[in-house]
C-alpha cells in the first residue's frame, strides 16, 4: 500500500532559495511533522559544485551571466538552467531501506521510467554517473545527493529543453571529458515543456518509491520556512558573473 507524500512545484526558483526550502522541509520530514516530500522546479542559470569538484573543472566565460555555488551534495560540477527539470526528493530513508546505494538506484530507475513515459529509452552505463542514451552515449540526466541522519536532499536534474552548450563550454560537467549531452526535446525532435515532463516524473517517483503524492499547500510552505533548518549552513556563492 502506498504511503502518503507531498509534492511542491514552485516553478523557477533561485538555487540558494531552493536550498533553504529543502533544509526547512528536511527538518520537518526528520521530525515526521510532514511525510516524504518532493520539490520539482527549475533554476535560473547556475553552476553547482559538488564535494568532489576538482580544480580546472570550471572554464566559465567572463561575460557569462551565471551564479556559481558550492554545495554539500555528492559528485562534481554541473549546470542548471531554465528548461531543465530539477527534482529534490526529501525522503526519510528509514522508510526506504536505509540503504544509500539502493536509494541512488531507485532515483535512476525513476528517471528511466520518466523518460520511457516520454517515449525515450534510457539506461545506466557502467562506470558512469547519471542516466544516458546509447549509440552514441549521451547524457540526459545527472544525479547528486546528500544524506544526513537518513534524510535525503538534492536529487537529479533532467534535461528537458535546455541548451546543452554550458555543460561542455563552461564546465567539465560531472568531471567527464568529451562527454556528449542531450535533451528530451532534441531526442523527440520537437519543443517540450518542463510542465509536460513534470507529471511523468512525479508518477515515476510515486511508482518506484511507493508514495501517493498530494500538493503541499502554500500556507504550509510558509510555516516550514519559519522552522529550524536541517543540517549545516547553506551553500556558499563563490562568484556571480
Amino acid at each position: 500500500m502506498a504511503r502518503p507524500g507531498h509534492a511542491l512545484q514552485p516553478g523557477l526558483v533561485p538555487y540558494r532559495e531552493a536550498w533553504e526550502l529543502q533544509r526547512s522541509i528536511a527538518a520537518a520530514v526528520a521530525t515526521r511533522t510532514i511525510p516524504d516530500t518532493v520539490l520539482l522546479l527549475e533554476h535560473p542559470p547556475v553552476v553547482t559544485l559538488g564535494r568532489r569538484t576538482e580544480p580546472g573543472e570550471l572554464h566559465v566565460p567572463d561575460d557569462a551571466r551565471v551564479e556559481i555555488v558550492e554545495t554539500d551534495r555528492g559528485g562534481k560540477s554541473t549546470y542548471h538552467g531554465p528548461g531543465q527539470l530539477v527534482c529534490y526528493p526529501i525522503f526519510d530513508l528509514t522508510r526506504h531501506g536505509q540503504d544509500v546505494k539502493k536509494y541512488c538506484r531507485d532515483l535512476e530507475e525513476a528517471l528511466i521510467v520518466t523518460l520511457a513515459s516520454c517515449g525515450i529509452g534510457a539506461t545506466r552505463i557502467g562506470g558512469l554517473t547519471g542516466i544516458w542514451l546509447e549509440h552514441p552515449p549521451r547524457k540526459i540526466a545527472s544525479i547528486g545527493i546528500h544524506i544526513s541522519r537518513w534524510i535525503s536532499t538534492h536529487g537529479y536534474a533532467l534535461n528537458v529543453d535546455i541548451d546543452p552548450a554550458p555543460f561542455t563550454d563552461w564546465i567539465t560537467a560531472c568531471g567527464l571529458e568529451d562527454a556528449q549531452f542531450t535533451t528530451i526535446a532534441r531526442e523527440l525532435g520537437r519543443p517540450v515543456s518542463v510542465g509536460e515532463v513534470r507529471q511523468h516524473a512525479l508518477a515515476a517517483l510515486a511508482e518506484v518509491f511507493g508514495l501517493d503524492f498530494d500538493e503541499l499547500p502554500e500556507a504550509a510552505v510558509d510555516d516550514l520556512r519559519a522552522q529550524p533548518l536541517h543540517d549545516g549552513p547553506a551553500p556558499r556563492a563563490a562568484v556571480f558573473k
